[in-house]
């Protein structure tokens, strides 16, 4: 057992989908320490016992943690060791924990965190988009409002974005993408990563629409969705002005948001022009 006056928390990684992707320090503190909190018990059961580990499990998730962070906070300080895994992947990567690490660091209980598996740098290092820059967004949200607010953000965007995404939503999502960023955007799709039928599919929006409706096999299994940065817009205006000049621009005439939005901003209306040229190419 590990020992300490107080206890540590480990943030321990576990497969996203091939159960050889779990490093031996991952084995090792799961079968040492007193107790795993796990999002879901009798999921992470199944891979306790292919490695033969008999450590006792506590449910932690979306709808318990405010509630079990303390409980498992009292532990800690009594000395035990735990350790949190999600059902795959890294904890708190939209998987729960943020709670519980928040509370833990606040207690000055020690948090450990162990390097493995994680869905987001697992598609971004073989999609073929850039990675010198990224912001991962996690799920966008259900209602179709918010997440089309969400996409807008990514018309000036010029880092890769990076999004989980369900089979029963992906088509309509790439449908969104294409309504609000244009058919033209380039989007991989990464799909059932780490296991037998893994699948990168890369094109532009519209082809990536294509390819999923020529097969209800394409929609299958749990995805994560890349889409480029906008190449076009090189620019020194301010986000602020130019989310105005895209929100303007969906009522207004080019010419007379371009114009709002450089006496609003005290900016040059012939540069915010062509800028909306750019972003409606």
């Amino acid at each position: 057992m590990l020992v300490s006056e107080v206890g540590k928390l480990y943030i321990v990684p576990t497969p996203i989908g091939n159960l050889a992707d779990i490093t031996q320090r991952a084995l090792t503190i799961l079968a040492d320490v007193d107790l795993i909190a796990a999002e879901d018990t009798r999921h992470s059961l199944k891979l306790l016992q292919h490695y033969d580990i008999q450590t006792r499990l506590i449910s932690l998730h979306d709808h318990n943690e405010s509630q079990r962070a303390g409980e498992l906070i009292s532990r800690l300080q009594q000395g035990a060791n735990i350790a949190l895994i999600s059902d795959a992947g890294t904890p708190l990567i939209s998987d729960p924990g943020y709670s519980l690490v928040t509370q833990c660091r606040a207690a000055q209980v020690d948090v450990i965190p162990l390097p493995g598996a994680c869905a987001v740098t697992t598609a971004l290092c073989a999609a073929g988009l850039p990675t010198d820059r990224f912001r991962f967004e996690g799920f966008l949200p259900v209602k179709m409002q918010a997440k089309h607010h969400v996409l807008s953000n990514l018309l000036i965007e010029t880092a890769t974005t990076v999004f989980y995404e369900s089979p029963r939503r992906v088509a309509q999502t790439v449908q969104d993408i294409i309504a609000v960023l244009g058919g033209d955007r380039e989007l991989v799709l990464a799909k059932e990563l780490t296991k037998t039928f893994e699948t990168f599919y890369s094109g532009s929006a519209d082809e990536c629409y294509t390819w999923l409706m020529a097969d209800p096999n394409h929609q299958r299994g749990e995805f994560v969705l890349l889409v480029a940065g906008n190449k076009k817009t090189q620019s020194d205006v301010p986000p602020e002005a130019i989310n105005l000049l895209v929100l303007l621009m969906k009522d207004l005439p080019l010419k007379k948001a371009a114009a709002i939005t450089a006496e609003h901003y005290s900016l040059k209306k012939n540069v915010l022009y062509q800028l909306g040229l750019e972003l409606n190419d």
